[in-house]
Formats: C-alpha cells, sequence, structure tokens
C-alpha cells in the first residue's frame, strides 16, 4: 500500500496517518489535559515522520490551537498544519450549534467571519498561513450564507498566500458539487471507520470526480476498535460515547467477538490491534488520509509503527470480509 499521498490536486503531499488534535484541548468532552503531555506528543510525531496535524478554534474554545502552536513553532516547515472556521462562540448568529464548554456556539460562514476565524487562528497557532483549512459545519440554509460567498472568501484566502488548500467538513455529495463549481475543493473531512462506512456510497464517487482527497476522523470508533475495551467496560453517564451506536452493548458484543478473529494477524504482523485496524482502513478507499488522535508519546509511537506494515493481500482480503459480515449483523 502506498505510504505517502497526495491532497487533492495540490502538490502537498503526507504519510495516509495525520495526528488529530481535538482531545488535547481538554474540557468537558475529554476532561483535564497536560498540556506539557500534549506538546511532546506532537514533538514524538514529528520526529517520526508524521507530517499532517489537524485541530480547530473550537476544540477546547482555542486551546488546541494554542497548544498545537506551542508545539510546532519550531517546526512549521516540515508539517502540514490544517485548522477550520465556521463556528463562532465571540457573536451571536441565526444559527445555533451547540453548547461547548459552556458557550453557545453558532455557525457562521460568511466572508467576515471566515477571515476573523483565520486571524484568530493563525495567532494562536503562532504561524502565519495555514495549509488546509476547512469550513467546520456548513450553514443548513444557504440563503443564510451563500456557499458563493463562502468559497469566495476562501479563494481570496488562498489568492493571498494565507491558505493553501481548500476543505470543507461534514458534507452532502451535494454541497460537494456545489463547492467544487465555484473553484477547486482540495479535501473533505469525514467521519469514517470499518463499523461506519456510508461515506463510501455516498461521497466516494462525487469526490473522485471532482479529484476531491478524504479524510477519515474517528477510525479506531472512540477507542472501541483498539482491543482495550470489553464488554465489561462501562461509560460515566455523561461520557459521549453513550451517544456512538456501535457502543451499545448487543452491538459491541458482535464488535469485539470479531476483533478476538484478528489475533492471528497481529501476530503474524508484530503489531498491534490498532495497528491493523488503521491500515485496513486506509486500505479500504482510495488513496484516504486516516485521522488518528493522540495525547501521549506512546499512543503516537504506536501509531507510526502502522505506516511500516505491509500486509497480504490475501490477508486484507480476509479481515475487509470479517468486517463487512459484521456491519450487515449490526445494522
Amino acid at each position: 500500500m502506498q505510504k505517502e499521498r497526495t491532497i487533492g490536486t495540490t502538490t502537498l503531499k503526507t504519510p495516509y496517518i495525520g495526528m488529530g488534535t481535538w482531545a488535547i484541548g481538554g474540557g468537558t468532552w475529554w476532561g483535564e489535559n497536560d498540556d506539557a503531555l500534549s506538546i511532546r506528543t506532537i514533538e514524538e510525531a514529528i520526529d517520526r515522520g508524521i507530517v499532517w496535524f489537524d485541530t480547530a478554534p473550537v476544540y477546547g474554545i482555542g486551546h488546541s490551537e494554542n497548544v498545537v502552536g506551542k508545539a510546532i513553532k519550531q517546526n512549521r516547515s516540515r508539517i502540514l498544519l490544517s485548522t477550520k472556521c465556521g463556528l463562532e462562540w465571540d457573536h451571536e448568529t441565526p444559527c445555533f450549534h451547540k453548547v461547548m464548554e459552556g458557550r453557545n456556539v453558532y455557525r457562521d460562514l460568511s466572508a467576515a467571519a471566515i477571515r476573523k476565524n483565520l486571524e484568530d487562528s493563525l495567532r494562536r497557532l503562532q504561524t502565519d498561513y495555514i495549509d488546509i483549512y476547512y469550513t467546520h459545519w456548513q450553514t443548513p440554509d444557504f440563503s443564510l450564507y451563500p456557499l458563493e460567498e463562502t468559497m469566495d472568501a476562501l479563494l481570496q484566502l488562498k489568492k493571498e498566500g494565507k491558505i493553501r488548500a481548500i476543505g470543507a467538513s461534514n458534507v452532502t455529495a451535494k454541497i460537494i458539487e456545489k463547492y467544487c463549481s465555484l473553484g477547486q475543493l482540495d479535501v473533505i473531512q469525514e467521519k469514517y471507520s470499518l463499523l461506519d462506512t456510508h461515506i463510501a456510497d455516498e461521497l466516494l464517487p462525487v469526490c473522485q470526480k471532482h479529484h476531491v482527497s478524504i479524510q477519515a476522523y474517528s477510525p479506531l470508533e472512540q477507542g472501541l476498535l483498539t482491543g482495550k475495551v470489553t464488554q465489561d467496560t462501562v461509560l460515566s453517564p455523561t461520557d459521549v460515547r453513550n451517544k456512538n451506536k456501535f457502543w451499545a452493548q448487543k452491538s459491541r458484543l458482535h464488535i469485539l467477538n470479531v476483533l478476538q478473529k484478528l489475533t492471528p494477524y497481529t501476530e503474524k504482523y508484530s503489531c498491534s490491534l490498532s495497528n491493523l485496524i488503521i491500515y485496513l482502513t486506509a486500505a479500504s478507499l482510495p488513496d484516504l488520509h486516516v485521522l488518528c488522535g493522540a495525547r501521549k508519546p506512546e499512543q503516537i509511537i504506536d501509531n507510526v509503527k502502522t505506516l511500516s506494515l505491509n500486509l497480504e493481500e490475501a490477508d486484507l482480503s480476509e479481515m475487509s470480509q470479517l468486517f463487512e459480515q459484521l456491519r450487515n449483523s449490526i445494522r
């Protein structure tokens, strides 16, 4: 499997594994976080060849970007950095998103908001450009913030050299088509795992048509596919994973049974279950980029081992069939 992959039609190239930094924002979603440890984790990732780092202003209400900025300051030219726009907590808009960290967060993809979001991110990240700039959540009513205005603002920022590539997250095929009719969309970021493959049918065809890359987040289903979860694992009532249907007891039983069947492969390739799952995920769609979160150096060290794997086609096929059967059993 090809280790390095291009982003859209750009000249930007990266190993297929990137590092997500939502968790290092801490807060009510992720709990207390050790910033010094997060910085060491990012530095470890850079030293081990991870190139793409993804964050967003709303992760920890600016905290993730601040931590990332400190961690990459001495290595900015060695990495690709993505962040996002479109979610506001400084002012109210007609489009309420949700309450995050005790703040009312609103969607705003107007030209003025996009530029303000970018300038704020540049300051927190201690850089003067962003490699990949995503619209985080789309406007449910495009009469409020026309996509033409949004894309025009992004193209202008690219012309000014403040961003190098344009991305969009949480989109539909129709929205991708509209973006591409207005200019080059380089990449989308969507939830995707070996359990949740809906974008393969819904979004992949239009992305291939317009040469738009896909970056998958939550490939390990919030830790469920790491092998560290058991049927007896109990989540606190406030844990966000209670909303994940795959964590439900009935589904979890089927999933854990399949994961046990992968033991001969982890032994054969001398790898962790996470390595195996990340590799299978990256191989499941053409040129897929896989975003893996980490808060500790040992997590990064393990993730990077995936890049040295080279699974035999027969094994890859057998494991892919196992997950296809699993998906059919838990629908």
